[in-house]
C-alpha cells in the first residue's frame, strides 16, 4: 500500500513542488489547497486535491475527513506548508491582524495537526513535517506578525516532539530561507489588507517594502527554488531517524551559526541591517 501524505498550500510554491515531487516518487499525496480554482488545477494535473482553508475549522475538519475515509483511516505523513507573511511593523499591529496571521499560521497547522495524531497514535508511526522558516529562530524587522507565527510553530514543535519521544511519531522542522514562490506576491496583498501605510510612523520604510515585494525575480541574494525544501521533507520522510530541524538555503545556515556565537546585542545590529536592506 503506498505511504499517504496530506499536504497544505499546494496551489504555488514548496507545496506544489513538493506535491508533485512525491506523487511521482510513489506516495499518494492528498493535495489541498484553500480556494476552489486551485483544487481544480491540481486535479487536472493528476493529483488527489481537496479544498482546505486553513482559517476555517469546518473546512479542515471536512477535508481530514474526507482523506480518513479514503485511506481507511490511515496516514503516514502531514506536511503543515501553508502559510503567508504581513511585512509589517510590530507598532502597525492591531489584535485582528496577528489574530488573522495566526489562524492561517499557527491555529490551523495546529488542529490539522490534533486531528493527524490519533491516527498517528492508533497505527503507531508517522511524520509530521512543519514547514517553519529562518525567522522562526531569527527575528527581523517589519516582520513581526510573521516572525511571532513562526516562532509559536517552532515552541510547538519543539515541545510536541518531546511528548511524542518513543511513540515512532516523528516532528521535523524545515527552516528554509529565501525561496522562489508566491510568497512576495500574498505578502504583499496582506500588507495591503491590513496596514494604512499612509498613517504609519514607517511609510517611508513601506515604501521601500513595496518596491521590493513587486521586484520582479529573485529579491533577497541566495534565493533558492522550491526543490532545495523538497530534499529536507523527503529525507524527513524516508530517513529511519528523521532530523529534529532541517536548515535550508544560505541565510539560514550563516544566522543559525551567527545565534550560537555572538552576543544577543551584536546578532540584533546585523539582523537590524539585514532587514532593513531587503
Amino acid at each position: 500500500m503506498k505511504k499517504s501524505i496530506l499536504i497544505t498550500g499546494c496551489s504555488s510554491g514548496i507545496g506544489y513542488c513538493v506535491a508533485h515531487a512525491l506523487h511521482q516518487r510513489g506516495y499518494r499525496v492528498f493535495a489541498t489547497a484553500r480556494r476552489q480554482e486551485s483544487v481544480e488545477m491540481l486535479l487536472a494535473e493528476g493529483l488527489e486535491s481537496l479544498q482546505l482553508d486553513l482559517n476555517n475549522p469546518e473546512s479542515i475538519q471536512q477535508a481530514f475527513a474526507a482523506i480518513m475515509q479514503r485511506t481507511d483511516g490511515q496516514l503516514y505523513a502531514l506536511f503543515n506548508n501553508g502559510a503567508y507573511g504581513l511585512p509589517a511593523a510590530v507598532e502597525d499591529l492591531n489584535r485582528d491582524t496577528l489574530r488573522a496571521q495566526f489562524e492561517t499560521n499557527v491555529f490551523g497547522w495546529l488542529e490539522l495537526t490534533n486531528l493527524v495524531l490519533p491516527v498517528m497514535r492508533k497505527q503507531g508511526y508517522g511524520r509530521i513535517i512543519q514547514n517553519s522558516s529562518v525567522l522562526g529562530f531569527a527575528a527581523m524587522p517589519f516582520r513581526g506578525a510573521y516572525n511571532a507565527s513562526k516562532y509559536a510553530i517552532e515552541g510547538l514543535s519543539d515541545t510536541l516532539r518531546l511528548e511524542l519521544m518513543g511513540s515512532q511519531i516523528f516532528v521535523s522542522l524545515i527552516e528554509p530561507g529565501p525561496i522562489t514562490s508566491q510568497f512576495r506576491a500574498n505578502a504583499l496583498k496582506a500588507l495591503q489588507q491590513y496596514i494604512k501605510i499612509d498613517n504609519s510612523l514607517h511609510r517611508e520604510k513601506y515604501r521601500a517594502v513595496l518596491n521590493r515585494l513587486n521586484k520582479q525575480g529573485p529579491a533577497v541574494p541566495f534565493t533558492l527554488p522550491p526543490e532545495a525544501v523538497l530534499k529536507r521533507v523527503i529525507h524527513a520522510l524516508e530517513a529511519r531517524t528523521p532530523q529534529p530541524r532541517y536548515y535550508v538555503t544560505v541565510p539560514t545556515y550563516l544566522f543559525g551559526f551567527l545565534k550560537r556565537i555572538l552576543s544577543t546585542r551584536l546578532l540584533d545590529r546585523l539582523l537590524a541591517k539585514t532587514g532593513n536592506s531587503n
